[in-house]
């Protein structure tokens, strides 16, 4: 069976992914970044209407990765595979490098941490992945399951599977994942159900590719947008709960809001 060494964030969504690999014997080993507190604390610079945005909008995301995600200790994962934990300054150290080598794993996948460094990208004949939340070319960089609801495009909410390169999110593209829509989803559930879904995904492409198939890679075309982290600001909340008080699901599916769907690079539809 082919073996996975998995970089990921601490946050839930990021420790669904490796619970789902664990679970069916895919992980060789995990190296685990700390990341910001994932309630963070509203500016004290907000308005009154902004600061109420800001609140509402991490609980809610809260409330939702508790919803979609059980709640998952880091400490399992130390007692059943290699385990590395790390902060930010020593992700690209050579203690990561020696991990990961270490463990002679067939692929790796990274899935909320920072950039890694060439060093790294070295390993596994670059066999090296990302999965990126958000349809890649149109939404690279940051915040890029946000801004396809604050553009009312609330189906062309979806996570990417590519190629690691020193380009962010601009790595040839493996497969891309789009969830179900239903009435009632708030922007979060949408962002979850990707992530889910993105991750059945992978496991099939994993086993597909231990019983001989190809990984086939497509070129990233067409004219997108990198987002910045300085692009989303707390203002911006106010189109989903101000303008549209996160129904922009419903909106969708009703009709009163139309967008043309994406057009997706689907792994399993590969000869």
């Amino acid at each position: 069976m082919k073996k996975v060494v998995l970089l990921c964030g601490s946050h839930p969504r990021h420790l669904f992914v490796a619970k789902e690999l664990l679970k069916h014997n895919l992980l060789a080993g995990m190296v685990m970044e700390i990341r910001e507190n994932f309630e963070p604390v509203p500016p004290s610079t907000l308005s009154d209407l902004d600061r109420q945005n800001f609140i509402l909008h991490f609980n809610k995301r809260s409330e939702s990765e508790k919803k979609f995600f059980s709640q998952i200790d880091a400490e399992d994962f130390k007692t059943k595979i290699p385990f590395l934990e790390i902060k930010l300054e020593e992700l690209n150290s050579d203690k990561t490098y020696d991990f990961i080598n270490s463990l002679k794993a067939d692929l790796m996948i990274s899935y909320g941490v920072h950039k890694l460094d060439d060093k790294i990208l070295t390993l596994h004949n670059g066999n090296n992945f990302n999965i990126h939340g958000g349809l890649s070319p149109w939404f690279k960089g940051n915040t890029t399951l946000f801004w396809p609801f604050y553009m009312l495009r609330p189906n062309w909410a979806g996570i990417t599977i590519h190629r690691l390169t020193q380009k962010l999110d601009g790595g040839e593209i493996l497969h891309q994942s789009l969830p179900e829509l239903n009435t009632g989803d708030s922007m979060h559930d949408v962002a979850n159900k990707a992530v889910i879904q993105a991750t059945c995904d992978l496991i099939k492409i994993i086993q597909l590719y231990d019983s001989g198939k190809d990984l086939i890679c497509h070129e990233q075309k067409g004219n997108g947008k990198l987002f910045l982290s300085e692009d989303w600001t707390p203002q911006t909340l106010r189109v989903i709960y101000n303008l549209f008080n996160d129904k922009i699901v419903d909106m969708f599916l009703n009709g009163e809001i139309t967008s043309n769907p994406p057009k997706i690079i689907d792994f399993f539809s590969e000869k």
